[in-house]
């Protein structure tokens, strides 16, 4: 597919830049180096904190987290990074949560969950629920539960696994989530080679997660692998058009709203997977992370951003 016809001159530029510190190819690599040009990349679109917004790295039941705060905050946002469960971790969304923090008011605590394939599945879904149970014991208010990619993954396992469990999630947000087993159709044909995401890239994490066992009838693998949808929190699922992924969005959401659950989604028009980097030099991936930010604000209040 011709991509020019759907990406705007600063997307494009934003692939350039991406490419030029994590190759289209970089599945090939090794793992060791695979994590080695992501965090080359994380950095070179790292801009730092907003004035008033301090961390500091503690640890939730043993798993390393990261503690975003900007005044008093009365609402918590548990934010998984995403990175394909193989690369990733406390610095590469750093700014990401920093700016989250400054826009909502909010405290955000960063997972750092074990990664494969050193860890593999349910290795990353463990640590993800046990940070969100310590949450819910360490601060007091409402949490809202984000991640991106991977993270979004983790952030619907989460909330499918503490269904009934805790009143207090009042929200989920996902941004360009891999929620549903590998397909050949759809956005998985359309998008099978868009830049920023290739479903041989798809395909390769998905391998590397179990180490080859297929885990596709597991909720805390795929939250689509779940048979009962409902007294789930509000789910705001935001995709990327041009992405193998973005079908993802639009099914979950199907099965929310007919099992009762609010559920809203958004396909970003002309972006591509990982577009939360080209908010720095993106004007419609700014407003996409302004309309996140806003939406977490929402759902930490208890207000449904879409009546």
């Amino acid at each position: 597919m011709d991509y020019d016809s759907y990406l705007d001159e600063e997307v494009r530029a934003f692939i350039a830049q991406t490419n030029a510190h994590y190759p289209p190819d970089a599945v090939t690599m090794t793992v060791e180096d695979q994590r080695r040009v992501y965090d080359d990349l994380c950095r070179a679109f790292d801009r730092g904190y907003p004035d008033g917004v301090q961390a500091s790295d503690t640890q939730a039941h043993g798993v390393p987290v990261r503690i975003y705060e900007a005044g008093e905050p009365t609402v918590t946002v548990v934010y998984f990074h995403g990175g394909g469960f193989v690369v990733g971790g406390l610095e590469s969304h750093d700014s990401i949560c920093a700016e989250i923090c400054a826009g909502t008011g909010y405290r955000v605590v960063s997972v750092d969950y074990r990664l494969a394939p050193e860890h593999l599945h349910p290795a990353a879904f463990e640590d993800s629920l046990a940070t969100t149970q310590w949450v819910l014991d360490q601060f007091e208010g409402r949490v809202v539960l984000v991640g991106d990619s991977a993270g979004g993954n983790l952030a619907a396992c989460v909330a499918h696994k503490l269904r009934g469990q805790t009143d207090r999630i009042s929200g989920q947000l996902l941004i360009y989530p891999a929620l549903a087993p590998g397909r050949d159709h759809g956005s998985y044909a359309t998008h099978a080679f868009a830049p920023g995401l290739a479903k041989a890239d798809i395909d390769f994490y998905q391998g590397i997660r179990t180490g080859g066992p297929d885990a596709s009838d597991d909720p805390t693998y795929m939250p689509m692998a779940d048979t009962d949808f409902s007294g789930l929190p509000p789910t705001v699922i935001i995709s990327a058009e041009c992405d193998p992924l973005a079908d993802d969005g639009g099914i979950y959401r199907d099965a929310l709203q007919a099992a009762g659950t609010k559920a809203h989604w958004i396909n970003e028009k002309g972006l591509i997977h990982g577009y939360l980097r080209a908010r720095v030099m993106s004007e419609k991936a700014r407003e996409s992370f302004d309309r996140i930010t806003a939406d977490i604000q929402c759902l930490g209040q208890g207000v449904w951003p879409y009546e």
